[in-house]
C-alpha cells in the first residue's frame, strides 16, 4: 500500500532559492526536492513547498529591503520548531524577522510568536510550551 502524503503549505516566492533557504534554516526542514519553478522542504510530519510566482507576474512585483510585510494575507502558516528565540537569531540574519519576546503568546500546550520571510510573507512559529 503507498505511503499517505504528508500535509504540506506552499509559499508563493518571487525569488525562490533566497526563501526556500531562509524556511529550511529557520525551521530546520531538509530539502528533499528542487527544480527550475519550486523547492519541497520536508520535516516531520509536514512538507513546505516554495513555488516560484511566474516571471511575468513576478516582474511586477517589488521586494523591498527591509520587505513589506503582507500583513492583509487570508491565510497564515504555523510552523513547529524547537526553539522561537533560535529561530527568531536565524530569521534575522536570513532578512526576516519573528517579533520580539513581548510579543510571544501562549496557549494550548505551545508557545508562538508571528514573523514574515525575507518578501513580506507572514508566518507564525510554535514551540512545545511544555
Amino acid at each position: 500500500m503507498p505511503s499517505k502524503p504528508k500535509p504540506s503549505a506552499v509559499v508563493f516566492a518571487k525569488e525562490i532559492e533566497p526563501i526556500a533557504d531562509f524556511y529550511r534554516i529557520v525551521l530546520g526542514m531538509a530539502a528533499t526536492h528542487s527544480d527550475k519553478d519550486h523547492v519541497v522542504l520536508d520535516g516531520e510530519g509536514f512538507q513546505l513547498v516554495i513555488h516560484g510566482i511566474p516571471k511575468k507576474i513576478a516582474a511586477t512585483i517589488e521586494i523591498t529591503t527591509p520587505p513589506s510585510v503582507r500583513e492583509d494575507m487570508p491565510i497564515k502558516i504555523c510552523l513547529p520548531v524547537e526553539s522561537i528565540q533560535a529561530s527568531r537569531e536565524k530569521a534575522d540574519e536570513l532578512g526576516g524577522q519573528i517579533r520580539p519576546k513581548q510579543n510571544e503568546w501562549q496557549a494550548r500546550g505551545f508557545r508562538a510568536c508571528d514573523g514574515f520571510d525575507p518578501e513580506g510573507n507572514v508566518f507564525q512559529v510554535r514551540e512545545s510550551a511544555d
